[in-house]
């Protein structure tokens, strides 16, 4: 028995020594078969082929371009020449309509305003027989906002108190007629045509409107020419007449300048009825609930009133623009109780 179980023992490590060694072969035969490929697939990519090709490299493309403007061959502001055939003016010209051209969200702004704002002033242009492009001068001095200057001129056409009171607007601190868009208008236009029948140029009319016509006089009689193109004068001034021509030339072809603007982005003007206030009013607020809208839409159409409060001692008509019903949606005025709350909290405040 314990022969037998001897040479079984014997037998059973012979066949499995002889797995193990054929196991060990495949092993190797497999170790051998990768590195062959790895060698020919190394060898195939380091020798070089016959055929070749060219690197091609691909330039990152910019978010946007920045070009140079066109300048037009032949333009004029209020129908007399600009001579951008002298270098100087060309390159005054070409400064202002990069600027506004690059300017983006300025001069889209001004865009979208003009509708609403161009359609009030240009009537008064053509009832006073002044060329349409002063339009561009009220753009150009306020951007169509009610801004006050360091010098303390004021609305659109930003006129100074007393210029203004001697073109027969009324200024005090109930009302101010620098910031009523029809009748400033009609002042600055008073004021363009005086200086024209001096100068004889619109050009030199709209530089006297920024630099006064003192100061136009002065570099007149020093320098011995009243051509604007000619004569040196400060920089504000010698831009003044450049920055509107570019606004003109902007406006006329927004698409060729950069600006994709559609006709539903533009601003509308704003509907209105007029009425007319003989009387003293004692609360403006008041009023313009009565009148079926509110105190801010009364303001946003007559800047002019600079109060609450409209004493009207001389008794004069005033005319005072109501947004048409509907225009605009708002909260009806507060109940009497809310009101009498409000105020009570006020002076507990104010104590």
């Amino acid at each position: 028995m314990h022969r037998f179980e001897h040479n079984l023992f014997i037998v059973m490590r012979q066949v499995f020594s002889k797995v193990l060694t054929s196991f060990a072969k495949g092993i190797r035969f497999v170790v051998v078969g990768i590195g062959l490929v790895g060698f020919i697939l190394v060898f195939s990519f380091s020798v070089p082929t016959t055929k070749t090709c060219d690197t091609v490299k691909i330039e990152p493309k910019p978010a946007f371009v920045v070009t140079g403007v066109e300048i037009p061959d032949n333009i004029d502001f209020a129908n007399e020449k600009v001579p951008v055939e002298d270098f100087d003016v060309k390159e005054s010209l070409e400064r202002e309509l990069l600027i506004n051209s690059y300017w983006h969200s300025q001069t889209l702004m001004l865009l979208k305003k003009s509708t609403r704002y161009f359609g009030m002033i240009e009537p008064i242009l053509k009832k006073y027989n002044l060329p349409v492009d002063f339009k561009f001068l009220a753009l150009a001095e306020s951007g169509f906002s009610n801004v006050t200057s360091p010098a303390g001129a004021v609305g659109f056409w930003q006129f100074v108190p007393e210029t203004a009171k001697e073109y027969g607007l009324e200024v005090n601190e109930e009302v101010d007629e620098r910031y009523h868009i029809e009748k400033s208008t009609e002042a600055a236009c008073k004021f363009l045509i005086s200086s024209y029948n001096i100068y004889k140029s619109w050009t030199m009319a709209a530089a006297s409107y920024n630099a006064g016509r003192k100061g136009i006089n002065k570099q007149i009689q020093r320098q011995y020419t009243g051509n604007y193109y000619d004569i040196l004068l400060n920089d504000e001034t010698a831009r003044y007449i450049f920055r509107i021509v570019a606004l003109k030339i902007i406006f006329n072809d927004p698409k060729k300048y950069g600006f994709e603007i559609r006709k539903e982005d533009y601003y509308q003007p704003i509907p209105y009825s007029e009425v007319t206030l003989k009387t003293p009013i004692i609360d403006l607020a008041k009023f313009a609930f009565e009148k079926g809208t509110n105190y801010k839409m009364l303001k946003m159409l007559n800047p002019w009133f600079r109060d609450n409060v409209l004493t009207n001692i001389k008794g004069k008509n005033y005319v005072v623009k109501i947004p048409d019903p509907g225009f605009r949606t708002f909260e009806k005025e507060l109940p009497k109780e809310d009101i009498e709350r409000i105020e009570k909290q006020s002076e507990q405040l104010v104590q």
